[in-house]
Order: structure tokens, then C-alpha cells, then sequence
């Protein structure tokens, strides 16, 4: 990658982890967001899948998006750490009709709290997912917004389903950390991407390595 001139332009890595109950959506919110699509049938992720996005903010900010969604089976599993271990965000993610996925995030953000005791704690990033339901909302909104202020969340209202403001979320949370200031107009404009092909990993390897920023957009699955 490179501009007019030929000088490189180096990509800004933010590693973001997905963390949630298994059926909160995590899978839903990665796909749709670094391949736009949806899968209907529900895949509960066994371990990880991994999705990589390249996105250009203000400023011609070129950032590399490495989206990891973690199984909800693993909150006590011996990986989860290796794979939290890097995060510059962490999205804590709820289903809006199962109020369990909501109280069990206080779990998911101890086990980030634990992860980060010595070091700077990542970005936090609570968010409601499948907006598309809310006739079946079983978890309040000033739930939501009390849990966000009270340990100074960012607050996000998403459907992966719909797509309804998923890229909205992920913009704001790379902008917010990287220092990076958005008007309503830069919000609401969507990013420039390059769809994503799919790679195959085997074992554990990914969990201890960055992958490298020359590959354009992938996903795989590590079980």
C-alpha cells in the first residue's frame, strides 16, 4: 500500500476482542462486519475465529483491524488469556432478549481486569446486540447505561442481523483509541474495506502472534 509519491503508508494495528456469552452474537457482529455478511444458522465458536479489516479514518489514519472472537464457552478456559493478551479494545457483548448474557458480562470484564493488572487496561466498549428485537428486549436500556457509566464504558447499540450500526461501533472504538476525534458526518460515513478471504490456521499458534499487516482481509478458526 502506498500513496501518490510511493511512500508506504504503515497500517495502525488495533487488535479488538469480542467477548460474550456464546450466544450473544459475537460470531454475527465479526462476520458482518469484516466479510458484511450474516449467517442465520447458529455456529457456537470453539476456541477462536480471527478477521482482519482495513479501514481508513480521518485524518488518512489506514488501520488494521484485527477483529478476535472469542468462544463464550471459554470465559474459564486455559487459552482465553493468551487470547486477550495484546488487546488495545475489548467489546463486551450481550444478546438484549437474555437478560443472563447481560449479568454475565460483570464476568467477562473481571477476567479482562485480571488479564490487565499490571498494565493499561484496554478500551472498553459495552454493546447491546440484535436491536432488531426489540419487541423481545428483555434487559433494559438504563440497565445498559448504568453499567456503561458506572465503569466508564463506551455504549453501543448494534444488529448484526440488520448491520444496523455495526460499523458505527467499530469506527468509534478505533477512533477512541487511537485519540482520534469524529464529527457526526465522519460517524456516519462508512469506511473503506477490502472484502476478506478466508485462511485456515492450524493449532494454537495465533494466539501468541500478531498477524502480518500485508494480507489484505482474512478470517479463519482455530478449535
Amino acid at each position: 500500500m502506498s500513496d501518490e509519491e510511493g511512500e508506504v503508508i504503515r497500517d495502525k494495528q488495533i487488535k479488538v476482542v469480542l467477548l460474550g456469552d456464546g450466544t450473544a452474537g459475537k460470531t454475527s457482529i465479526a462476520s458482518r462486519y469484516a466479510q458484511g455478511g450474516y449467517n442465520r444458522e447458529y455456529r457456537q465458536t470453539v476456541g477462536l475465529d480471527f478477521f482482519l479489516r482495513r479501514i481508513v479514518l480521518p485524518g488518512d489514519v489506514h488501520v488494521a483491524m484485527q477483529v478476535w472472537d472469542i468462544g463464550g464457552q471459554t470465559l474459564g478456559g486455559k487459552m482465553v488469556n493468551k487470547y486477550i493478551y495484546g488487546a488495545k479494545a475489548v467489546l463486551l457483548i450481550y444478546d438484549i432478549t437474555n437478560p443472563n448474557s447481560f449479568e454475565n458480562l460483570e464476568d467477562w470484564y473481571s477476567l479482562v481486569r485480571n488479564m490487565f493488572k499490571s498494565e493499561k487496561i484496554p478500551h472498553i466498549a459495552i454493546v447491546a446486540n440484535k436491536m432488531d428485537l426489540e419487541h423481545m428486549r428483555a434487559v433494559k436500556q438504563e440497565k445498559h447505561t448504568k453499567f456503561a457509566q458506572e465503569h466508564g464504558f463506551s455504549s453501543h447499540f448494534i444488529s448484526a442481523k440488520t448491520a444496523d450500526q455495526v460499523e458505527t461501533c467499530f469506527q468509534r472504538v478505533a477512533a477512541e483509541v487511537l485519540g482520534i476525534k469524529l464529527s457526526k458526518p465522519e460517524i456516519e460515513e462508512t469506511s473503506r474495506v477490502v472484502k476478506a478471504e478466508i485462511v485456515k490456521y492450524d493449532g494454537e499458534s495465533l494466539a501468541n502472534a500478531m498477524p502480518p499487516v500485508k494480507q489484505r482481509s482474512m478470517a479463519c478458526t482455530i478449535q
